[in-house]
């Protein structure tokens, strides 16, 4: 599974899922600064997950319909460590029968919703 972290995702969280062995493309650290449809059209481009903390993704593509990636994970909480974004991700990956590809994934503290991508 590869992934597409965005610039607000924690870079200790990058690290962490890279030495889980996932394929983690970070937005910080080869296109600062870009635009959210660019991330989006990268991410199609590249066929990864959007790894992110800002809710715009759900606006882009569901209400302007744009270019639609492989899948997103909207994290809608305040992490309490660096690491915690990884350790919930490690956690999501280990459900049996949840799939990430194919939908918009809304991760809280105390639920999980998913959409189908259009």
């Amino acid at each position: 599974m590869r992934f597409l972290a965005n610039e607000n995702f924690p870079m200790m969280s990058v690290v962490r899922l890279r030495d889980a062995g996932y394929d983690v493309a970070y937005r910080s650290e080869d296109a600062p600064g870009a635009e959210d449809s660019l991330v989006l059209q990268r991410a199609v481009r590249e066929e990864r997950i959007i790894l992110t903390f800002d809710r715009d993704y759900g606006e882009l593509i569901y209400r302007l319909r744009m270019a639609v990636p492989k899948g997103v994970v909207y994290f809608r909480y305040f992490p309490t460590t660096p690491e915690a974004p990884a350790q919930d991700l490690l956690h999501l990956l280990s459900v049996e029968g949840l799939v990430l590809e194919g939908y918009f994934t809304v991760f809280e503290r105390t639920q999980l919703r998913q959409r189908p991508l259009p």
